[in-house]
């Protein structure tokens, strides 16, 4: 406890500046996911504090963050459109994924994979970090020019003949379910057709236009019918939120940017008493969990998204254990990343069981409390506790934040997540393949595809692709590497290995050599399998010298007994020379020893090789 204490002066001070630093980042996460700002300030507050107690980071503070809120929004948008628009209905499978989604980020520390994460290719990481930047500045353009769809009357009855449709059909499927057969209990339907009501159809239909004009596709779609509904006030409100945000920075770095943003403009438009579109009520009280995650649990509702929890937790652990590096470096300390995914996984689970949207650890709030002189896990409890007394007693004033201001903090923080690192770098890397006339990169072609597919797609199916396309690039690289260090030339032609200088040079061209200088796996099987076509008609015997294969494949098992069965065809002798333990095992499973080479045609040296040779073939000439 002593410990824990021991530098309590820069741990208070770190803790209150990044919980200051958290509450406008909070407030936006929140809103931008879809369940609202007191959702955001949940998540700040049980994150920090759980995963602050139980982390293996003393230094870090976590909550929401840009890309657990870009991929929560999948969620929740999906969710909802399938609990007829209502977020109450669909709150209890949404929290569940999330729940989910740190159990699974605790078993991944608990199995020890926190040491892998590292291995997630660059490309893959920087065209997914700009993708969560893009997505999240075009799709805050609609507020911030104050244009919400679903209050389009003209936008929205476009969807009334779908809605009325769509009601319809639940009806049936509703008779159908208690087996109602609808021609013979037709007054049953009429009966039924009450229910579609203008109230009913006027709800689906904002349903049905919310979900059409959610993503970045759907924001762009409707670009044109926002410019022409303008709200002037809100759209002054959101550039002058970024106007200060950008601006500050300038004057000083000390006193948070986005917090002077929010109070500023927030306060002007209260104090004159402007007539701006407020953020959603946030109720003044503790918390309470929300048990129908529990009681309320449907299995057939979570099912469709066990992927997408899944990436959740590795994506959450991904931007945990960077920001864990960054922490390490600012202090010189190094973090447990295995106990860090543990501690993530339960502030995200208890969290989730409050009504908190899912994040991880946060570079810049960690960075203002390292700088700020915190230096255990109490700091990120006091920033967690900040968070808690504000919602408590400000709960009230906090609700009168014009939405706007929200807008424009998010345009920001969208703006800051892209990596222009990556982006900088395309034209000096590498050109390494080959299309017709053209020169590309492989890296560059990685972060394009996970890039374009993350901001006009699918977030989750974008980053599993971009990892195929990197690690059957990064295999081929490797195959293409080794398939130049192996290769078949006749002894007139390939440079011979020390050893084979003596070799008898009137059999030259009856025993030929084949050198295998690293695995044989999938990646070099092709050029492997050419062996047979490459022995000409007056060869004899082949020596495969394999003394530095030290590993072979599944691949690389069948080309090589394709390669043996083409050369007995051709009743050429295969003498094998230094066979090591895994190849030989390998080979004998599957009777490549001694069917198609017999024990008395494998050496242990080249020497051996030689003498066999010398005894067994002759000159043909």
């Amino acid at each position: 406890m002593k410990s824990i204490f021991a530098h309590f002066r820069g741990d208070l001070l770190g803790g209150v500046t990044a919980g200051i630093v958290a509450l406008p980042l909070a407030l936006a996460f929140g809103v931008s996911s879809g369940l609202g700002p007191s959702s955001g300030l949940y998540g700040a507050i049980f994150i920090s504090i759980f995963a602050a107690m139980f982390g293996g980071t003393p230094t870090q503070i976590s909550g929401p963050t840009a890309p657990m809120t870009a991929v929560s929004m999948v969620v929740i948008a999906g969710i909802i459109s399938v609990n007829d628009g209502s977020v109450e209905q669909a709150l209890p499978a949404i929290l569940t994924i999330f729940l989910l989604a740190g159990i699974m980020q605790i078993l991944l520390g608990l199995i020890g994979l926190g040491k892998y994460i590292r291995y997630i290719p660059y490309p893959v990481v920087s065209g997914f970090m700009t993708a969560i930047g893009l997505i999240i500045v075009v799709t805050q353009i609609l507020p911030a020019v104050g244009y919400y769809p679903r209050e389009d009357s003209e936008y929205v009855s476009q969807f009334k003949p779908r809605a009325e449709e769509l009601i319809l059909e639940n009806i049936l499927r509703e008779e159908a379910g208690e087996g109602i057969l609808v021609l013979e209990d037709f007054e049953e339907t009429i009966n039924r057709s009450h229910e579609i009501t203008p109230e009913a159809i006027l709800k689906e239909s904002r349903t049905l236009a919310a979900k059409e004009a959610s993503g970045v596709l759907g924001a762009i779609q409707l670009m044109n019918r926002a410019i022409s509904n303008i709200h002037w006030l809100e759209l002054i409100l959101t550039l002058t939120t970024i106007a200060i945000i950008y601006g500050f920075k300038c004057i000083t770095s000390f006193i948070p940017s986005t917090l002077v943003s929010l109070l500023a403009v927030s306060g002007a438009a209260i104090a004159f008493g402007l007539d701006y579109r407020p953020i959603e009520q946030i109720p003044r009280a503790f918390p309470l969990p929300n048990l129908e995650i529990f009681t309320a649990f449907r299995l057939d509702q979570i099912t469709p998204y066990i992927f997408t929890a899944l990436t959740l937790a590795l994506l959450g652990a991904i931007d945990s254990l960077l920001t864990s590096v960054v922490a390490d470096n600012m202090t010189k300390t190094k973090h447990e990343p295995n106990k860090e995914l543990v501690g993530q996984g339960i502030g995200n689970g208890i969290a989730a069981l409050f009504g908190g949207i899912p994040g991880a650890g946060a570079t810049i709030r960690t960075v203002v409390n390292i700088n700020s002189g915190g230096k255990t896990r109490l700091s990120g409890i006091i920033a967690g506790l900040l968070l808690l007394v504000i919602l408590l007693a400000l709960g009230p004033i906090a609700s009168r934040i014009p939405a706007a201001v929200l807008a424009g903090i998010l345009i920001t923080v969208g703006f800051s997540v892209m990596d222009y690192k990556g982006l900088r770098a395309i034209p000096s890397l590498p050109r390494d393949i080959v299309l017709g006339p053209l020169r590309l990169s492989s890296e560059v072609i990685i972060m394009v595809v996970v890039l374009v597919l993350s901001t006009f797609w699918n977030l989750i199916y974008a980053v599993g692709i971009g990892l195929v396309i990197a690690s059957l690039m990064f295999m081929k690289k490797i195959g293409d590497l080794t398939a130049k260090r192996s290769d078949v030339k006749s002894l007139q032609d390939e440079k011979a290995w020390p050893d084979e200088t003596n070799f008898p040079l009137k059999l030259r061209e009856e025993v030929f050599i084949k050198h295998i200088k690293g695995p044989l796996f999938f990646g070099t099987t092709s050029d492997f399998q050419s062996l047979a076509d490459q022995i000409p008609q007056t060869a004899k015997a082949v020596i495969i010298r394999l003394g530095r294969m030290q590993y072979m494949d599944q691949s690389g098992l069948y080309a090589m007994e394709d390669v043996l069965q083409e050369l007995r065809k051709k009743d050429v002798t295969v003498l094998f020379e230094d066979v090591q333990e895994q190849p030989r095992y390998l080979m004998t499973r599957i009777d490549i020893i001694p069917d198609l080479v017999p024990e008395e045609n494998i050496f242990k040296s080249f020497r051996a090789c030689i003498e066999w040779v010398r005894e067994n073939i002759r000159d043909t000439d």
